[in-house]
């Protein structure tokens, strides 16, 4: 398998394997039923470290464009996963032509169809608009930070909630749980939170987040000697970026954690440091004290545009009460 990697343009190594696997797909040098090379396998190959393959394959996966066996390995899937957005369009207008021709068979003229397929889709559109969703992270930055994007992409109406809250369980979490429709979470907090709400008997949906990309290729442009400081609200958030940065091939760079609030500490750190990063809800108070007018950048995640779409096609299909 023909991949190489430019580890000096600032894109992320995964991203570049990811990009790379998806070529070899399209081109036909990978086909359908093609097993992977097993992530150590083409680490050592690539000379990166492992996890850079693993979000690579991850990502591939989510996308359905890799299919992980138990026990039997990582294998190509239906090449035409690469070609989706065309097949979903020729997919939505052969069951049109179906149902036209069911309602011209059943006496119904063109403009009643046209009407009876726009009702029907402004009703989805009002329920969805109706609906309330819990959005449930591990650290209160992501969880509001999640639940804005979540409401921009589905038009829900989305509260922000934390594991803790969960965990707690005070009147006002209490209250947001009785009034919602549904459960989002982040895929690897599905499990905890359907635990800590299992008496509420929501409907529970996981989605996938990614770091951003635009900022991860910032920091990568950065001279390696460059001091980095980072300042967030919680710890949570700290260690996600940490695993973000390894798994983009930047665990080496050198970079100074911390969730202080207090001025003099804060300062201590930016005069240590030549660039500072920080978390969306550290922004403002940061720009604040940054009289030495250092680059900030905002470490930024986002939910993946592949398991948004995936969550707005169950929740139309959820028959929730509103």
């Amino acid at each position: 398998m023909d991949i190489k990697l430019n580890k000096k343009n600032g894109v992320p190594l995964y991203i570049q394997v990811k990009k790379q696997i998806k070529d070899l797909i399209v081109s036909g040098n990978l086909m359908e039923g093609h097993k992977m090379p097993t992530e150590r396998e083409l680490s050592s190959k690539l000379n990166v470290s492992r996890n850079t393959v693993s979000s690579a394959y991850k990502e591939l996966e989510l996308e359905g464009v890799l299919k992980s066996l138990q026990g039997k390995g990582t294998f190509v899937a239906e090449r035409n996963k690469i070609w989706q957005a065309k097949e979903v369009k020729d997919k939505i207008f052969k069951l049109l032509d179906l149902a036209f021709e069911e309602a011209i068979e059943s006496g119904i003229d063109s403009d009643n169809f046209i009407n009876l397929i726009n009702n029907h889709i402004h009703e989805k559109i009002e329920k969805m608009n109706k609906t309330t969703a819990v959005y449930v992270e591990c650290n209160v930055e992501q969880s509001r930070m999640f639940s804005r994007q979540l409401s921009e992409a589905t038009k829900l109406n989305v509260v922000p909630v934390t594991i803790n809250d969960l965990k707690n369980m005070e009147g006002r979490t209490k209250k947001v749980l009785e009034s919602s429709q549904i459960i989002v979470a982040t895929f690897n907090h599905v499990h905890e939170v359907a635990r800590l709400t299992s008496n509420y008997k929501k409907e529970i949906l996981g989605v996938a987040i990614n770091a951003d990309l635009g900022t991860i290729v910032k920091i990568a442009r950065y001279p390696d000697n460059t001091r980095f400081a980072l300042f967030c609200i919680s710890e949570e958030f700290m260690f996600k970026i940490q695993q973000a940065l390894d798994e983009a091939g930047l665990g080496n760079i050198k970079i100074k954690y911390t969730n202080t609030f207090d001025n003099e500490e804060v300062i201590k750190v930016m005069d240590e440091c030549d660039v500072i990063l920080v978390s969306p809800g550290r922004y403002n108070d940061i720009q604040d004290v940054n009289v030495n007018k250092k680059d900030i950048i905002k470490f930024i995640y986002n939910l993946d545009d592949g398991s948004v779409k995936a969550l707005k096609s169950k929740i139309v299909d959820l028959n929730v009460s509103m």
